[in-house]
């Protein structure tokens, strides 16, 4: 392990484009789940995949579902399909919520197409029967998903993912309050931070770097700064601000132009801003507009959630977890644990502990980690690690609940 070197992580704002659809995509796992609860449909029967597209004034909806009948219609050969009236609503109320209301891209005026289809029987074969007939659900899909978890953040996130994230925070709360000159800047953002580390711990800021839209017209780099730098400085908190630290601010110059309307955007173009700012691997999967048979959604969150579980209970400094699946395999095919040479125990005892204290079949980890709930929206921007569990069951993979029973299982 590096004891002194420099590292660097990015984060998107909510308006950026590729977050927009993201967002779009997430809000429709969430009126899915919805429907379900209100109309008396099990929401463990919810499948649904679904993929945005968003340029300037349209928005395209497309991928695979299985519906509550409230989200369907009789067309006029009298077979049932997918009615697109709440889809368009859901994706309307989430751009407007972002603040898009400009003439490239505007929450009222976009075009939205749905185009969602029914899931491939042959995909649902694989997770409604598991192929070992444990009576458990498949896996989703195979593949490869990863948790990390740290010491550097309260949060126990890696420091340049944490406070580029809460930068960008800082000012969209700032924007949508709308007081003064920061209410001038558009939603859409982009945020990085290089932090110096010291014998191994994050020491200082030596680089910040903010793009951000801007709605008034005569703005410049130097009139940004001026009204951003007061929320960077408060983001940041404890962290040390270089004395030679380098800024730059809309570092182009104007930024009037953002959102979909001046860069096409898609879902699941930004997985590590999804997740550690590459700190720690990720195993390629995008989470949005996944429901949670899908692992790389539902495994990632549990290996997030033990990580940071293992860490919490002070059996290392440092833990990176990989499970791996394959589609129609209700339990996964391996676990791998990883403590850094930061471990007060072995790797092997990690392991083993795991197994013992939780069960990483789909159905295993939703049952656990109560997934089947409209609260995915929120997970869309700003990370889906390292923030606060909810009291409508949102970021339950953040709960440090396992911390006792890990130890006990790794003393028995």
């Amino acid at each position: 392990m590096r004891a002194n070197y420099l590292f660097t992580s990015e984060s998107v704002s909510e308006g950026h484009p590729d977050k927009v659809c993201d967002r779009i995509s997430d809000e429709i796992v969430d009126l899915v789940y919805r429907e379900a609860a209100k109309t008396g449909v099990d929401p463990w029967t919810v499948r649904i995949a679904c993929e945005t597209l968003a340029t300037t004034n349209r928005v395209v909806i497309a991928g695979e579902v299985r519906l509550p009948p409230s989200l369907m219609k009789t067309d006029k050969n009298g077979n049932e399909v997918i009615n697109p009236a709440k889809f368009k609503s859901a994706a309307r109320k989430a751009i407007r919520d972002i603040g898009y209301e400009q003439d490239g891209f505007h929450w009222k005026t976009a075009k939205i197409d749905v185009l969602l289809h029914s899931q491939s029987a042959h995909i649902a074969q694989g997770v409604d029967k598991a192929a070992d007939s444990s009576n458990s659900e498949g896996a989703g899909d195979q593949g490869i998903m990863f948790g990390y978890a740290c010491k550097e953040t309260p949060d126990l996130m890696p420091a340049p993912i944490y406070y580029s994230h809460k930068i960008l925070q800082t000012l969209s709360a700032a924007r949508k309050k709308g007081e003064g000159d920061v209410g001038k800047l558009g939603p859409d953002a982009k945020s990085q931070v290089t932090v110096r580390y010291v014998d191994g711990k994050p020491a200082e800021a030596t680089s910040i770097v903010l793009s951000t839209q801007h709605l008034d017209e005569n703005w410049d780099s130097k009139k940004v700064r001026q009204v951003v730098e007061p929320f960077i400085r408060e983001a940041l908190g404890e962290l040390k601000i270089a004395d030679d630290c380098a800024w730059y601010i809309n570092p182009t110059g104007k930024f009037v132009i953002g959102g979909p309307d001046g860069d096409a955007g898609l879902t699941g173009r930004k997985i590590i801003v999804d997740t550690y700012g590459g700190a720690a691997p990720h195993g390629g999967g995008a989470f949005s507009g996944k429901d949670t048979t899908k692992v790389d959604r539902s495994a990632a969150y549990a290996a997030r959630y033990l990580a940071k579980n293992v860490v919490a209970a002070g059996l290392a400094d440092r833990c990176t977890i990989q499970i791996s699946y394959a589609i129609g395999i209700a339990q996964p095919l391996s676990i791998y644990v990883d403590l850094h040479e930061t471990g007060k125990v072995t790797e092997d005892e990690v392991e083993a502990g795991i197994r013992k204290v939780m069960d990483l079949s789909p159905s295993g980890i939703r049952r656990h980690l109560d997934l089947n709930k409209p609260i995915y929206a929120k997970t869309s921007a700003y990370g889906h690690f390292g923030r606060k569990a909810g009291r409508d069951g949102s970021f339950s993979w953040e709960k440090l609940d396992l911390v006792k029973p890990l130890k006990d299982a790794i003393k028995a």
